[in-house]
């Protein structure tokens, strides 16, 4: 293919082609002793003494820029927060590059503002730098780094067999949100984005046998799940009647044909767990706002190893396969 489309930005098997391609032009190099680019981690590490300096950065152009739940400055805050989160890193500091189209309203700018504030004020994190860029156009780009401090590196290729996969809460939640916002579709029940910044409850549970953690946004749990298969050498077995979907989300799912698991989500994390450590890291996240509705939803096998099995509520298996694109584009 010649062009890029918009599914080379999902999340999918589109993306990680268009990748392997353009990193195929670049010398991927680390710090020694850390993680660089061609792990395609949630982030890049550099190894400090006995700790480790942690650095993630992500653009967000979410359509529409306020939706039920947040907006594009929560989501840009949310987002590197939770990659620094699911590497085991503590967030010291953010960086954000906004890229406005001329044109925009000022008032709009500043409701962003102050959500970004919010986040920021919530998770005690500070923004220490930034850029803005004044384009010809339409809408909003934010690109936001930030970088985080960790004792102990959580990867997300370190599930073993005998695991446990544990979810925080609902998924699906944000990808359908925006996408019945975008479509003007009303439901019985207003569907809202999960958004939210999570290294204090990821923080809560690091102290238990947490091996492997990812946020399953772009491509959802399914790219997730595969991508922490694949990078492990392990299989994944989940159980369908297990993984928790707001009722509003299953019936948006079933009239619209979308898989909720291949739908982005930006306040969940997948949580691989040791056997004998998943009951204590189930209470713990419990007693976490944003874990209240936390599950275990599958267990990691020594069979079909890079593969994600999906038990279905009939008793039947079938394979959880990785989308090609995200089905609601421009959501994160």
């Amino acid at each position: 293919m010649d062009k890029v489309d918009l599914q080379h930005g999902g999340g999918g098997t589109a993306m990680q082609d268009m990748l392997s391609r353009l990193l195929a032009k670049v010398t991927l190099r680390k710090v020694q002793g850390g993680i660089g680019l061609d792990e395609l981690d949630d982030a890049g590490t550099i190894p400090l003494g006995d700790m480790t300096l942690v650095l993630t950065t992500d653009s967000y152009t979410v359509k529409p820029l306020f939706f039920n739940g947040g907006n594009i400055g929560k989501l840009s805050v949310c987002g590197t927060i939770n990659d620094l989160a699911v590497m085991g890193a503590k967030p010291l500091a953010l960086s954000s590059a906004f890229i406005v189209s001329a044109g925009f309203l000022f008032s709009d700018l500043e409701k962003i503002m102050d959500s970004l504030n919010a986040v920021l004020e919530e998770a005690d994190v500070p923004l220490i730098t930034g850029d803005t860029k004044v384009i010809e156009g339409e809408g909003l780009t934010i690109s936001t780094t930030g970088i985080g401090i960790a004792k102990n590196i959580v990867r997300d290729s370190g599930l073993k067999v005998g695991d446990k996969i544990i979810v925080n809460g609902t998924v699906g939640d944000h990808g359908l949100a925006i996408l019945s916002q975008r479509e003007g579709i009303e439901f019985e029940t207003k569907l809202c984005s999960d958004c939210a910044p999570l290294w204090d409850m990821v923080n809560e549970v690091l102290g238990y046998g947490v091996h492997a953690m990812k946020d399953p946004t772009r491509g959802g749990l399914a790219s997730a799940l595969n991508d922490m298969a694949q990078k492990s050498g392990v299989g994944v077995l989940i159980n369908e009647e297990d993984i928790p979907l707001q009722d509003a989300v299953r019936s948006a799912s079933e009239m619209l044909g979308i898989d909720p698991l291949t739908v982005a989500n930006e306040g969940k994390i997948i949580f691989g767990v040791s056997a004998d450590d998943a009951t204590d890291v189930l209470k713990t996240l419990h007693g976490n706002r944003y874990g209240k509705d936390a599950k275990i939803i599958g267990e990691v096998t020594a069979e079909g190893t890079g593969c994600v099995t999906l038990e279905t509520v009939i008793g039947g298996r079938r394979i959880l396969e990785t989308p090609v694109g995200d089905p609601v584009p421009r959501v994160c």
